[in-house]
């Protein structure tokens, strides 16, 4: 299973964009898959971010936050010049994106979607998001994140 490509991974290696995979054994029992991977990988949680998939105003859009944070979706819905923000449901996010939910990256989805990461990854050298699959984390620079994705950072994490 750890040899097996995504997406993500695929655009990755397309790009020739410098990233690091980070496997590990997934416990379906675990409460949250972002701490779970944080903890498995021994990482500081405030570099672990997960992908979110909201509705905002009727169009999915992508916030990136955080483990440790919520996504404040008025947050989300103004960064992407809209009103009013919910979570989609999750088979639209998997349907969307072409991930399951635990798994879903920012990079490599099947439909381009909006992406908003929160502005905290600017303060890191290197961040961790999903590779694509439950167990497999990728680290990679703020800024090719963004730029992969063309993604728009700003504050949409809310504390939990």
């Amino acid at each position: 299973m750890a040899g097996r490509g995504t997406p993500a991974t695929a655009l990755l290696d397309k790009q020739k964009v410098r990233h690091e995979l980070h496997s590990y054994e997934h416990d379906p029992r675990h409460a949250s898959y972002g701490l779970e991977a944080a903890e498995a990988l021994g990482l500081e949680p405030e570099r672990v971010f997960k992908t979110l998939v909201a509705e905002v105003d009727g169009k999915l859009a992508v916030g990136v936050v955080p483990v440790t944070a919520q996504l404040d979706l008025k947050a989300l819905a103004a960064a992407v010049g809209g009103k009013k923000a919910k979570m989609a449901p999750v088979p639209d996010a998997e349907r969307a994106t072409g991930y399951v939910a635990g798994g879903i990256s920012p990079l490599g989805q099947k439909k381009r979607l909006p992406v908003v990461v929160d502005a905290s990854a600017e303060t890191f050298a290197t961040v961790f998001c999903s590779a694509g699959r439950r167990g497999l984390e990728v680290e990679l620079s703020p800024a090719d994140l963004a730029r992969l994705t063309s993604a728009v950072f700003a504050p949409i994490a809310a504390d939990t």
